[in-house]
């Protein structure tokens, strides 16, 4: 999706912070606050595992904002019938991914991924499209520019992630993304949710709204991912995902005894 975050910020003290990490002096009251992943080793644990992450307010508030404007679109589950509506950072990635899952029931593919569009153009002011085609044309600058972006950006919604260098029309630029591994996906363990819900519909709104060509390209063996930007992407049709199986051992509404995952047929 198209996301924001702001991994580190300083801020007066506050209550709240306990799973974010603390560094610098108590000079002015302020502290530096960054939040990200909880592992030992700092890096995405190992496949077959679930990274731990700290998620800070700032975090929080995007998960929340974009679950409060999906869960418009989302189906109830039983269990939240007479309960209370969430407050502001009542939200966490796990209620984010399942309001993201709630989307998907009752819409084919193609619905799942128009709900995504409205809800990002939502979050747009009016005529923000066509001022970002004005200010990023697609052009080798913009290209790389948006890439740089996309680390610090989308690090509440995939992990961390870094800028690489990838080959536009037979030139070398350093306009592609490299997700370690995505945390949507592993928290998800849904390839349908993966394609439907962030894939499909972030490329083709950059590629399309915002007129920058985008592709995103997981990796279902390690749930990395390679975001080109300046890369025109493939027709569905065309795309290794469309055949691509459900993860058989974590798929929370997977079919193991269909060849493609049923979420990319519908």
């Amino acid at each position: 999706m198209v996301v924001l975050s702001i991994q580190a910020v300083q801020f007066p003290i506050k209550r709240g912070l306990d799973n974010c990490y603390r560094r610098g002096s108590r000079s002015g009251g302020n502290f530096r606050i960054r939040c990200g992943i909880a592992e030992p080793s700092g890096q995405p644990a190992p496949m077959g595992q679930k990274t731990k992450y700290n998620d800070g307010l700032f975090e929080k508030a995007f998960m929340t904002l974009f679950a409060r404007k999906m869960e418009k679109f989302a189906a109830v589950n039983k269990e939240q019938i007479g309960q209370k509506e969430k407050g502001f950072f009542d939200y966490d990635y796990d209620s984010f991914v399942d309001v993201s899952r709630r989307v998907m029931q009752g819409r084919n593919r193609m619905q799942q991924q128009e709900v995504v569009r409205e809800v990002l153009l939502s979050m747009l002011p009016p005529g923000a499209p066509a001022q970002f085609k004005k200010l990023f044309p697609p052009t080798k600058w913009a290209e790389e520019f948006n890439a740089a972006l996309t680390v610090p950006f989308f690090h509440w919604l995939v992990g961390p992630s870094e800028v690489v260098e990838v080959e536009i029309n037979g030139m070398k630029q350093r306009s592609g993304v490299l997700i370690k591994k995505c945390r949507y996906l592993e928290n998800s363990g849904c390839v349908g949710q993966c394609v439907n819900m962030c894939k499909i519909p972030t490329q083709d709104f950059f590629t399309n709204e915002f007129g920058l060509p985008l592709t995103m390209i997981p990796n279902f063996e390690d749930m990395s991912c390679e975001m080109v930007y300046g890369q025109v992407p493939p027709p569905f049709e065309e795309d290794p995902v469309a055949k691509q199986p459900c993860f058989a051992d974590i798929c929370p509404v997977g079919n193991i005894n269909s060849s493609i995952c049923p979420k990319l047929q519908a």
